[in-house]
């Protein structure tokens, strides 16, 4: 099973628009850990924020943040 993400990384949530509202397009986290793939076969990650705390998320909904100046 291929993790694209490595512990320690940081990612953007790709999709932002959660009702929820516990994600951000600027909030910014780290992967805490690679879980195994679920029943979609998609492999699933730990993430957290200092502003969100930690959360589960599959692997299509974040990106890789790179910094810009």
């Amino acid at each position: 099973m291929f993790h694209r993400f490595k512990v320690h990384q940081l990612g953007r949530i790709a999709h932002p628009n959660f009702s929820n509202g516990r994600a951000s397009s600027s909030g910014i986290y780290e992967v805490v850990r690679s879980m195994s793939a679920g029943r979609t076969g998609e492999v699933s990650y730990r993430i957290k924020s200092a502003r969100f705390g930690e959360r589960a998320v599959r692997e299509s909904e974040i990106r890789a943040w790179s910094f810009e100046i």
